[in-house]
């Protein structure tokens, strides 16, 4: 995919795996419901992602699936790089940069709300801030914006725990970073997240 814009969609996904997607939830109930569960939230993400005024890239966990059903004329497809996720995220965004994107926006695919009307509101708050974070209730966000590259974003941080947005918003205010925070959405990482959201299994 040529570069269309200087706007830029991360999506960070899992590859599809039974066994290997949203450990905590298949605790509960089962690795079957849960890899369902996941490509729900999957097919939910791409498709809001679609309608977004950006390139778009997915950066696939393990491996890039050419043949899965996410269309290679709307995504780029990529490999994550990195031993931790500062560091696979760190990666992504240079790359993005370095490639001419004026503001570039991350996102997973475990956040049921997530809208294309958000992403785009994000998108336009870069504008105006350096940095757009996407709180999530568990303690860690589901978007983060930048309109420059800033690494030490990416560093220092507890990933996975509910320390992650604690550590980031310390970085960006000591580093006196302007931001916007986004509304605060849920992901889906246990039963009781799944049973507070609407999603449609």
């Amino acid at each position: 995919m040529k570069r269309k814009n200087s706007n830029l969609l991360l999506i960070f996904i899992k590859n599809p795996e039974k066994g290997k997607v949203k450990t905590r939830l298949a605790e509960t109930v089962g690795e079957q419901k849960a890899l369902a569960v996941y490509r729900k939230l999957l097919e939910h993400t791409i498709s809001e992602a679609g309608n977004v005024k950006s390139d778009r890239q997915i950066w696939y966990s393990d491996f890039v699936d050419q043949n899965d059903e996410f269309s290679g004329n709307m995504f780029k497809k990529c490999l994550q790089k990195g031993r931790d996720l500062g560091e696979r995220m760190k990666a992504a965004f240079e790359e993005g940069f370095k490639s001419g994107y004026g503001k570039i926006i991350i996102i997973g695919s475990d956040c049921p709300g997530i809208t294309s009307g958000l992403i785009s509101r994000a998108f336009r708050e870069l504008e105006n801030h350096q940095i757009v974070v996407g709180p999530s209730e568990d303690g860690g966000y589901y978007l983060l914006g930048l309109n420059g590259f800033y690494p030490e974003l990416f560093s220092g941080v507890n990933w996975s725990t509910d320390q992650v947005l604690p550590q980031t918003m310390k970085t960006i205010q000591k580093r006196e970073f302007t931001f916007k925070m986004m509304p605060v959405l849920n992901d889906i990482d246990t039963a009781e997240d799944l049973e507070k959201s609407n999603l449609d299994l």
